[in-house]
């Protein structure tokens, strides 16, 4: 079964850094793209970040756009997100998903979505 695992996340302060890494198994990983999404608490889920499939387009969140960088690595079938200049707000749940169709507005189909990974930034 195709199940993107997402590791990485924790507690960090304002202003701090972390970096998300998602890995997948049982897929042709270069045939997808992938993205990254977050859902705070009473709030939908929302788009951050989406990769094409080998990694040369990046959309980004505007909220993000300047402070998180998504990457791919096509051999170890993972993708990145790093994260600075970390705000409260960021604090959330984040998603790595594999689809197709990436833009700037998300993933046009999400084929897989994995169990996600809590970060929180404190003020």
């Amino acid at each position: 079964q195709v199940q993107p695992v997402e590791s990485g996340g924790g507690l960090v302060q304002a202003g701090g850094s972390l970096t998300l890494s998602c890995a997948v198994s049982g897929l042709r990983f270069h045939d997808y793209a992938m993205g990254w999404f977050r859902q705070a608490p009473g709030k939908d889920r929302e788009f951050v970040a989406t990769i094409n499939w080998y990694g040369i387009w990046t959309y980004y969140a505007d909220s993000v756009k300047g402070r998180f960088t998504i990457s791919r690595d096509n051999a170890k079938k993972t993708v990145d997100l790093q994260m600075n200049s970390l705000k409260p707000e960021d604090t959330a749940v984040y998603y790595c998903a594999a689809g197709s169709d990436p833009s700037q507005s998300g993933l046009g189909h999400v084929s897989y979505w994995g169990q996600g990974t809590q970060v929180t930034v404190s003020s």
